[in-house]
């Protein structure tokens, strides 16, 4: 479902990561039933009566997972779903619903939403939502990782290094970069040995695949557009 992770980041096996799981619903009774099954099976719960104590809860940076009622006071858990993404939290949604109907499922599923059960549903049904919807949250967790890694490794570039790699990028050899950027090919030769190395790049192949991951070869063809028309 999701991109790989990059290979220049599996450096060994990342240790295996506690997980949590949330449970928003208005009902005492269904929240101790759910807490309870879950328990049961060494999982990690917290559970809310309102989408306001679960906004208002800290929450970890941890494979997590939602199970949120459809309907709740003052706010719909379709509602909460919609905001949850506006704000970037990005676990995994379990909906559950005594009136389920197909246009609600349809727009929960379409919002991004693992599944929806209807009550009352099988434990086990639940459990394999639950445990699906923590392997997808982790995977997502690996990538978004991953690419702040390479993120950081490429703010830390030097601008002349950052300008290399775009031209790199667009598919110029050394010679032309010295051309375009008014350097000797051999200036231009370190300062990419030197990006490539703060990249931690094994090749060149490798060190342009980094650039695709960070989306930097649109913003470079149009560098390479401007120093044309120059």
């Amino acid at each position: 479902m999701f991109a790989r992770v990059p290979d220049v980041l599996q450096k060994g096996e990342r240790p295996v990561e506690s997980s949590i799981v949330y449970v928003v619903d208005d009902d005492a009774s269904t929240r101790a039933a759910i807490s309870a099954l879950l328990r049961s099976v060494d999982l990690r719960v917290e559970t809310f009566s309102s989408t306001r104590e679960f906004l208002l809860f800290q929450k970890e940076d941890l494979p997590s997972c939602l199970i949120l009622d459809v309907r709740l006071p003052n706010e719909s858990g379709l509602e909460l779903q919609q905001q949850l993404a506006k704000i970037g939290l990005t676990l995994s949604i379990i909906f559950i619903s005594g009136y389920g109907d197909v246009p609600m499922t349809v727009q929960a599923m379409k919002a991004g939403a693992l599944d929806f059960l209807t009550k009352p549903f099988r434990d086990q049904d639940l459990l394999d939502a639950v445990r699906s919807g923590l392997r997808e949250h982790r995977e997502r967790l690996e990538i978004e990782r991953s690419i702040a890694e390479l993120r950081k490794r490429y703010d830390s570039m030097t601008t002349k290094e950052k300008t290399i790699m775009g031209f790199v990028l667009v598919g110029l050899m050394n010679k032309q970069i010295a051309d375009r950027m008014n350097l000797s090919e051999i200036t231009i030769k370190t300062h990419r040995a030197s990006a490539m190395r703060k990249m931690e790049s094994r090749n060149l192949a490798e060190f342009v695949r980094i650039g695709e991951i960070l989306g930097l070869e649109s913003n470079h063809a149009t560098i390479l557009r401007n120093a044309r028309s120059d």
